[in-house]
């Protein structure tokens, strides 16, 4: 920045487009352990199940007699074994498949523990009515089957809900859109769109595909995408995506990307990414409800010899059974599912979108923070930052004038001055002075911008007046160009500096970060030493803490990581996804900002849909609060077994305390909404810093 000469040659900023264009490949046909489960299915089974249920208990003989009431009246012997057997193979069916399936995978589980308990309930029921045990055990069956079908009703119910964000972002796009053929506004549906298509959006009517506005200016509600709760303003040029909301007046659009190559397309494959992909602590509940089938079934088994020993085969048939039951791990086979699905959803709607979910776990430890600085700490753009006059010359008049000669350029140096002088002098004869500066003539009288090249081939010096500011400019780093009215005595009349716009988010991200306990915030950039050292400076850095790699070429960034990582510093690399790739990808955690680009969806762990930095705050805070119900969830799901277990086997019977097998479901049910009602707290966590 500080030696760029103001030519055409080479701009500044390397921005990218902000969508996908990447058909990447969705990785949702990974195995879900609740494969095949249908809600709906459940709803209805429960229902009936329930139907049936309660005729059943109503003239249970036990039931009967706790309440003191009696019920007689022909074939009332053959209700429970009627109505229960319905019940066992109608409500109890996807549970007998699924232990079939899981026997044949060999992966026994839940579905395997449930249909044990069943069967052998059914079977002792059979049994009894047949005469070969003194036991109604009916009413004890249809309402252990009833309570699995509304417990898992419940559990698909609520991971539906959460994985509902990918059906959400489909929703937003409309079914049709306006498209403008040679002055004709013809609707069509939106899959007839193409490249290149100009489309009309009204106000109030959402995108239909990427684009650019060729015509008109507009609020957009881009809050879907992004999280930003705000509208932002996009006129001529500017791009837009698909399922954003124009909000106040109408705009053309010119169709850039249609289909899979959308930013929401993108955005819908990282989301179902972040479903299939799995994580630590998936692995270990899966591990441990495994275990829990081989310590359920050796201490069903026990129980039952232990209890016929001891001469009682009714007991040993009921505490087996309530053993079976009350081990169903479906408080353990939701802990680590609901968590990362609600999580999933909770930070797709704040627009952080989590590819993999490995990474969302690690973010909790991470103890590094390093930020690519051009597009992710910055704006990528430059503004003007000073203005100088020379003696007789006001810097208005200068800021007027400089305009004025740069208003025909397409230079961003040359755009960020016109744009600080905000009503620029009319200006004719434009030239561009290649390598050197523009020149155009105002009022009569040629003027000229450039830099130093300009400077020395004018052959002429910088007042003592402008030169302590100029070299103030230089010294942090500053693009510097100077205004020259061309005469037979050309003279500088006034100078600019112009620098790479810090965005005001990232200060405020870096002081969240250090709030959150992060150790080190680092900043890499291929700009200058002085550059990087004054943008630190502006955004807070800690001298002697936090630290600047400057002059580093992209190819060289995944150095930097790797020697954080050395020493010892779990490490989140932030970027804009541009030339970030292999920074992201050896990163512990990587962070791509600005959804949408290739490198994102490749190199990065999680993608934030803005450009805004503090994003990164709320991935660490959903990791660790998703982390803590994680845990909690494992802990309670775990400890309720191991009280629970031998509890159902009996051991405080000698005391009188007993479980029957629909009590044991009640418990084991009572297990899966406290851990539901713990993970859906996690929607109280505030991702978003606005």
């Amino acid at each position: 920045m500080g030696g760029m000469e103001h030519g055409h040659g080479q701009a500044a900023h390397t921005g990218h487009s902000g969508h996908d264009n990447h058909a990447g490949q969705d990785n949702h046909a990974g195995h879900d352990k609740h494969a095949g489960h249908d809600p709906e299915q459940f709803r209805r089974k429960f229902w009936l199940s329930l139907a049936l249920t309660i005729p059943i208990v109503v003239t249970s003989e036990m039931v009967m007699d706790w309440f003191g009431y009696s019920l007689s009246f022909p074939g009332i012997d053959w209700i429970g074994p009627v109505l229960g057997s319905v019940v066992f193979f109608y409500g109890g069916w996807p549970f007998l498949v699924g232990a079939v399936r899981e026997v044949r995978d060999r992966a026994p589980g839940m579905m395997l523990l449930i249909s044990m308990a069943i069967t052998v309930a059914y079977g002792a029921s059979l049994a009894t009515a047949a005469g070969a045990f003194d036991l109604d055990f009916w009413w004890e069956l249809a309402a252990l089957v009833t309570i699995m079908l509304l417990g898992h009703w419940q559990e698909m119910k609520a991971i539906g809900q959460a994985q509902g964000a990918l059906a959400a972002l489909a929703a937003l796009l409309p079914d049709d859109a306006e498209r403008v053929t040679d002055g004709r506004v013809e609707t069509v549906p939106v899959s007839d769109l193409r490249l290149g298509d100009l489309v009309l959006v009204r106000p109030g009517a959402r995108v239909p595909a990427d684009g650019l506005v060729v015509e008109g200016s507009a609020e957009v509600d881009e809050s879907m995408i992004t999280g930003e709760s705000r509208p932002v303003p996009r006129q001529a040029g500017d791009r837009v995506v698909a399922g954003t909301v124009v909000t106040d007046s109408a705009v053309r659009l010119r169709i850039d990307a249609v289909g899979a190559d959308t930013a929401l397309a993108g955005i819908q494959r990282l989301v179902a990414q972040a479903h299939a992909s799995g994580g630590r602590a998936q692995v270990l509940a899966d591990r441990f409800a495994a275990a829990l089938f081989y310590v359920a079934a050796g201490v069903a088994a026990a129980t039952f010899l232990v209890w016929w020993a001891l001469g009682s085969l009714d007991d040993s048939v009921v505490r087996t059974i309530t053993v079976l039951v009350i081990a169903c791990p479906h408080a353990l086979g939701l802990a680590i599912p609901l968590v990362i699905a609600l999580s999933t959803a909770v930070s797709a709607r704040a627009g952080i979108l989590v590819k993999d979910r490995l990474a969302l776990e690690r973010m909790r430890v991470v103890d590094a923070v390093l930020f690519d600085k051009t597009g992710t700490l910055t704006k990528g753009a430059h503004k003007v930052t000073g203005v100088a006059a020379a003696e007789g010359v006001t810097e208005e008049q200068v800021l007027r004038l400089g305009g004025g000669v740069e208003a025909d350029s397409e230079h961003p140096l040359a755009k960020a001055i016109v744009t600080a002088a905000g009503d620029p002098a009319p200006a004719t004869d434009f030239r561009s002075l290649t390598g050197r500066g523009v020149q155009a003539t105002i009022d009569g009288t040629s003027y000229a911008v450039g830099g130093p090249a300009l400077l020395r081939e004018l052959g002429v010096e910088v007042p003592e007046t402008l030169a302590t500011a100029t070299k103030a400019w230089s010294g942090r780093g500053a693009a510097v160009l100077h205004l020259i009215a061309l005469s037979d005595e050309p003279r500088v009349l006034g100078a600019f500096a112009l620098e790479d716009e810090v965005r005001p988010e990232a200060r405020q991200a870096i002081a969240q970060l250090r709030a959150q306990g992060i150790k080190k915030i680092a900043m890499i950039t291929g700009d200058a030493r002085a550059v990087a050292e004054a943008v630190a400076a502006d955004l807070g850095f800690r001298p002697g803490v936090d630290e600047v790699f400057a002059e580093v070429l992209p190819a060289d960034k995944d150095r930097a990581v790797a020697d954080l990582q050395a020493r010892g510093l779990r490490v989140a690399m932030v970027g804009d996804g541009v030339n970030d790739a292999p920074a992201l990808a050896r990163a512990d955690v990587g962070i791509a900002i600005g959804a949408g680009t290739d490198v994102a969806i490749e190199s990065a762990g999680v993608v934030l849909a803005s450009s805004d930095p503090r994003g990164v705050t709320g991935v660490i805070r959903l990791s660790r609060a998703a982390y803590r119900k994680m845990i909690q969830n494992l802990a309670w799901a775990a400890g309720y077994n191991v009280v629970a277990i031998p509890l159902a086997a009996g051991v405080l019977a000698w005391a009188g305390f007993t479980l029957s097998p629909a009590i044991g479901a009640v418990l084991m049910s009572a297990s899966t909404i406290v851990v539901a009602l713990n993970a859906q707290l996690l929607r109280r966590v505030r991702l978003t810093s606005a």
